[in-house]
């Protein structure tokens, strides 16, 4: 069994990647790259060289290519002691045009072009936009840069390689003064006063300053050593990693009383605990400097609402439990009493839920139910558990009438078997034969699909979720695909391939152990 597992999970570990290098290509070599500045209100506002120039460097932000500035290349020369500070600062100033070069800067222009030609970056440069001879056009200043598109193996290559990363003592730059740079034990938490019993590993020089530590909050134990990186996101959520996206709680803040590291105790919402490394940043802001005593200043908020998977998987999974405490007995009746009346009723359900698309039946629902007094858009503040009855009923209708269905069949199936009749001959009752025979061996499919019914519940319902404005994890790839956000794009979709191959997995393995006339040993029973 072990051994196939693993052959198992490395194969489905090998066709999750190829499924992100299939998205790599259709993102980057199908779609057009100018569709990321289609809800762009940055770029709508930029005119002449300077929306050019924004571009380029939106480009780079996106992962189509490498940009080197002019300025960049210079500072680099400088950095290898190829020319002085006096000397970079004058040749930087670039003409309005090339023929305004002053004699040292066509030089080294010269040289960046030799540079730019020799490492296959393409030059681009864009000469002044004036409107007079003296005033400039909106954004029109003169711009040089160059660019080299990233190979998609390049991209696929750095995407793999940046998934985990161990935190480590030389995060922060080496040129940085922070002290000595080590890893600290403590049995005393500061964050609690430094007089309550509770653990914690603590670095200097790593990104983040808490590594492992002990609060209240399930599952109790918590680490920031190691961390899934699966790409940042560029509009949906800026700035912020995919799986962070999904994982941060939403909501209001949490207000607490909290004893800051230069001992200031006031009620704030801040987590120390996740407290990363942001060079300058008590030089530059005072609120920093009146609370912190290094640069380990930002820090997330503790709030009162659920992630983004937390929403999706407390509506998912309580939908799932009403999928086999309500479609399995169902299913049952209606095997057990065929062309009865109850097969009837469930036949016309399972017709009516098949029939109709779901958008038009969760709007039924959605209507029927607000008649009734539920609440039809989902809110966070909500103190009422009622704002969950909607979407969880909406998103069990299909499941409870899969499951009816299914397991109808299989069971029907059974029924008809050389086995169940010997069983008969043999003087057992129907209702021994149902529950020792029938059920046991029809149910082994609806069995293989449990985990996949659990895990699936962590990404989602895309439609159910749109139609009660849940703020879950369902309908971020598709906000992701809308805004053109690469990152978020691929993150999700190796979120969920990795989820599938797990759950395919899981099911196997559940089987195996339901039925031992199932084995993946290849030695017979």
């Amino acid at each position: 069994m072990t051994k196939y597992v693993l052959k198992r999970l490395l194969h489905g570990l090998v066709s999750s990647f190829v499924v992100v290098t299939i998205v790599m290509i259709m993102i980057y070599t199908m779609l057009d790259r100018n569709l990321i500045f289609a809800q762009d209100n940055v770029f709508k506002n930029y005119g002449n060289n300077e929306k050019t120039a924004y571009m380029y460097r939106k480009w780079e932000e996106y992962g189509y290519l490498d940009l080197l500035t002019y300025q960049d290349y210079l500072i680099m020369l400088q950095e290898q002691g190829e020319l002085d500070e006096e000397t970079r600062v004058k040749a930087a100033s670039i003409g309005k045009k090339p023929e305004n070069d002053s004699e040292l800067t066509a030089e080294y222009v010269q040289k960046f072009q030799e540079y730019c030609d020799a490492n296959g970056y393409t030059v681009v440069r864009c000469n002044a936009i004036m409107v007079s001879p003296k005033k400039y056009a909106n954004g029109g200043a003169q711009q040089l840069f160059a660019s080299k598109d990233y190979p998609i193996t390049h991209r696929l290559i750095t995407y793999i390689t940046s998934l985990f990363n161990v935190d480590n003592i030389h995060y922060v730059d080496e040129n940085i003064d922070i002290g000595e740079r080590k890893i600290t034990f403590t049995l005393h938490d500061p964050v609690y006063g430094g007089n309550t019993f509770a653990p914690a590993i603590m670095g200097n020089g790593t990104y983040h300053k808490y590594l492992l530590y002990v609060d209240k909050q399930f599952p109790f134990v918590h680490q920031n050593l190691f961390t899934l990186n699966l790409g940042k996101s560029y509009a949906v959520n800026q700035g912020i990693d995919v799986f962070d996206t999904m994982t941060k709680k939403q909501g209001s803040y949490v207000m607490q009383t909290t004893t800051f590291p230069t001992g200031l105790t006031e009620e704030s919402a801040d987590d120390l605990h996740t407290a990363v490394f942001s060079y300058g940043s008590r030089e530059t802001n005072k609120v920093n400097s009146d609370r912190f005593t290094d640069d380990y200043t930002s820090v997330n908020t503790f709030k009162n609402g659920k992630s983004k998977i937390g929403y999706s998987f407390s509506i998912g999974i309580i939908a799932v439990l009403l999928m086999y405490l309500i479609g399995i007995p169902l299913g049952i009746a209606m095997a057990r009493h065929k062309d009865k009346l109850i097969d009837k009723i469930g036949t016309l359900y399972i017709v009516f839920i098949v029939a109709v698309p779901s958008l038009a039946y969760i709007f039924l629902f959605k209507a029927i139910g607000g008649k009734l007094g539920f609440p039809t858009t989902f809110d966070i503040q909500a103190t009422s558990k009622m704002v969950y009855v909607l979407p969880i009923v909406s998103l069990a209708l299909k499941p409870i009438a899969d499951t009816m269905k299914w397991l109808r069949r299989y069971m029907i199936d059974q029924m008809n078997s050389d086995y169940v009749k010997f069983a008969r001959s043999g003087g057992l009752t129907e209702s021994e034969i149902f529950r020792k025979h029938i059920l046991k061996n029809a149910a082994i499919p609806i069995i293989h699909g449990v985990p996949a019914g659990i895990l699936g519940s962590i990404v989602g319902a895309i439609i159910t979720e749109r139609v009660y404005v849940v703020p879950g994890a369902g309908n971020l790839l598709t906000v992701a695909i809308n805004q053109y956000d690469n990152g978020v794009i691929v993150g999700v979709t190796l979120f969920y391939a990795i989820l599938s191959v797990v759950s395919i997995i899981a099911g196997d393995v559940l089987i195996s152990i339901v039925d031992p006339r199932i084995s993946y040993t290849g030695k017979a029973r």
